[in-house]
């Protein structure tokens, strides 16, 4: 690109080219601009590191909850795709490096611009008890860091002499609550629940309408994927969904997808990923990698797409660079099958 300049000279009036030149480190617009943010936000790129990532994480929570959200999701990788793929790492830890992520996150939330309803204190919460101590473990204390503490959804009455306590297993198999065992924690102004199974799902909701002034976040929780077992013999029914997930705003959303796609010539078999990538207050985008370890926004959608639409983006994508060739009707249909 260039722009074109005319200067008067002794020969008369020249007309110079000039190379255009690119700016960097643009600052985003103010917060209280709330088209030019949402605009902004809407083309904002993934993040291109951890430290970079929870900036947006606790910026989009905090422009959430100022907007009166009290019921948010967050959700992104935790660890690397390199290393999440390999043979040995745990499910200890990924929970280990949520916990580590979660205590950062808190950390910024409350190092953010203060007012009158930022948070003073957050409870990093665990399922139950048992994985609390997993956690404290892993931080060294209850109190990791001034204004963050560490607790338990479910809490054991001191009193409780029993050696076989039923509500801790039985999770609201058939639906008959907690049995008194879910109690707010005092003082506490932000929930942030990591480690849930779509069986402990309910518990968070018992937990929203016993405080339901406070903020819940639900932190690399996969709701997409534990979504998948409403309706299963011993999980919440899929009235679930609507009667309480529904309501779970995504507020950061990062998601990456890898397909292959088999095709009639060399090199017969592509393999191609997208990210699903949004910051509030901005829109779902969907963007292709394009191998360079960078990605280019397609489509942005103020509703999150389904992942079959999300593929259907990329393919679409790929048949316009000339990567995919269509395969007409009778294939397509066979690939996608019969949508109602």
């Amino acid at each position: 690109n260039s722009y074109v300049s005319f200067a008067w000279t002794s020969s008369g009036l020249s007309m110079h080219h000039t190379p255009a030149s690119r700016l960097y480190n643009i600052p985003p617009p103010a917060e209280t601009d709330v088209d030019e943010f949402k605009q902004f936000a809407s083309k904002q790129p993934p993040p291109a590191s951890f430290f970079e990532l929870q900036q947006d994480c606790v910026r989009s929570v905090r422009l959430a909850r100022r907007d009166g959200h009290k019921l948010l999701e967050v959700e992104f990788p935790p660890l690397p795709a390199n290393v999440l793929e390999m043979d040995d790492v745990s499910t200890y830890d990924v929970a280990e490096a949520n916990l580590k992520l979660a205590i950062d996150f808190c950390k910024g939330i409350l190092a953010a611009d203060q007012d009158e309803n930022a948070p003073k204190k957050i409870a990093i919460l665990f399922p139950d008890e048992p994985e609390l101590e997993f956690g404290i473990e892993k931080a060294g204390s209850a109190n990791p860091y001034p204004g963050v503490v560490l607790g338990s959804i479910r809490t054991v009455d001191p009193d409780d002499t029993r050696v076989i306590k039923p509500e801790n297993f039985l999770l609201n198999l058939f639906g008959g609550g907690s049995g008194g065992v879910i109690k707010p924690i005092p003082d506490v102004d932000m929930y942030v629940c990591l480690t849930a199974s779509a069986q402990e799902l309910p518990d968070i909701e018992e937990l929203n309408q016993i405080d339901p002034k406070k903020t819940i976040v639900t932190y690399n929780l996969k709701l997409d994927v534990l979504r998948g077992d409403l309706g299963a013999p011993a999980f919440p029914g899929k009235d679930f969904q609507d009667r309480f997930l529904s309501r779970v705003k995504p507020v950061y959303y990062l998601r990456t997808r890898q397909y292959s796609r088999s095709t009639p010539q060399p090199p017969f078999l592509v393999n191609f990923q997208g990210c699903l990538f949004r910051a509030y207050p901005g829109n779902f985008q969907t963007l292709l990698d394009t191998g360079t370890g960078k990605y280019r926004r397609l489509l942005g959608s103020d509703v999150r797409p389904a992942l079959g639409t999300f593929k259907e983006q990329l393919v679409d994508a790929l048949k316009e660079q000339g990567v995919l060739q269509d395969e007409g009707s009778t294939l397509n249909f066979l690939r996608t099958g019969y949508k109602t």
